[in-house]
């Protein structure tokens, strides 16, 4: 008997070829892409997100380029256009394939998290962001509510709004909403590190040399601050800062090399929290595209 999968899922840490995939099996499958990074959804921020939209052929895609550089953007956002798209596709009849590296939007709508919706307290935030991490880890494993849900804590931004979430659930109440039904099959890119590490300094080289720093450049001369460009992270943060004075064109790249390292650990750490949270995840350890295609045929007909 045929069984009709709802979602295809292909995640992964950063240049490990997920795009290249997805397009892949859109192209075996008849699926269409649904994009979950947090930071393609701007227009304007290209080489810096890795969009490579030349890669899509003439697979269809979404959530990329919705909003224009400078907006805020997050996950209960996504939540709704993920779900709306979703239906979409399913009423033309072709397989949605989530793919992208932004763990926490892809885990937010695998399994409905609520507290997304919960909005934000600028004044509790004001009073928190000059304070050190260790410190704020401290404030939010001493509050009532901090194991009532998946909190990513990983990063000082994000530990915040842990904390944010945690106080307005001492004091409220979540009503939960419905959810689309949603039975994904998700595949994980596991590379081996030195061959992650290659990926990612190759990749940042080529990205320098296509005008990196110069697209930063004209985002700030479209009147895009260099608060938002700081607050977007990575790239776009030390890229900033570079232009500004802050660094040498050899200490901008060797410290953004470094950064897009860590920050490739820190997206493996959260794909193994999402295992440990009950997502079951098929990791690929393959290299060469076929060998991933192969893979995964052994699980989607």
């Amino acid at each position: 008997m045929e069984e009709k999968l709802d979602l295809i899922c292909i995640l992964g840490p950063t240049a490990s070829g997920k795009t290249a995939l997805a397009v892949a099996l859109a192209k075996k499958l008849n699926g269409e892409i649904i994009s979950a990074d947090s930071r393609q959804v701007y227009r304007g921020m290209d080489i810096g997100t890795g969009k490579d939209l030349e890669e899509y052929s003439n697979v269809p895609y979404h959530l990329i380029d919705i909003l224009d550089a400078g907006e805020i953007y997050g996950v209960g956002q996504f939540q709704k256009d993920f779900n709306r798209v979703l239906r979409e596709i399913k009423s033309r009849n072709r397989i949605p394939i989530l793919c992208g590296g932004t763990g926490l939007y892809i885990q937010a709508v695998l399994q409905n998290f609520s507290h997304t919706y919960i909005p934000r307290d600028f004044a509790l935030r004001d009073s928190l962001i000059h304070r050190e991490y260790a410190e704020l880890k401290q404030l939010f494993e001493g509050l009532p509510k901090a194991q009532s849900f998946n909190a990513d804590t990983s990063t000082h931004k994000r530990l915040i709004r842990a904390i944010e979430i945690a106080k307005w659930l001492e004091n409220n109440e979540l009503i939960e909403e419905a959810n689309l039904s949603i039975e994904p099959i998700i595949f994980g890119i596991n590379l081996d590190l030195n061959t992650r590490r290659q990926n990612i300094s190759k990749r940042l080289r080529e990205r320098f040399d296509k005008g990196l720093i110069e697209e930063v450049q004209q985002l700030l001369d479209k009147g895009i601050s260099a608060d938002m460009l700081i607050f977007y992270g990575l790239e776009y943060k030390i890229i900033t800062q570079h232009l500004q004075g802050d660094y040498s064109l050899e200490e901008c790249f060797s410290k953004l090399e470094i950064a897009i390292h860590q920050f490739a650990k820190r997206q493996m750490t959260y794909f193994r929290k999402m295992e440990k949270d009950g997502l079951e995840i098929h990791w690929i350890n393959q290299n060469s595209l076929t060998e991933r295609l192969d893979f995964i045929t052994k699980f989607v007909p």
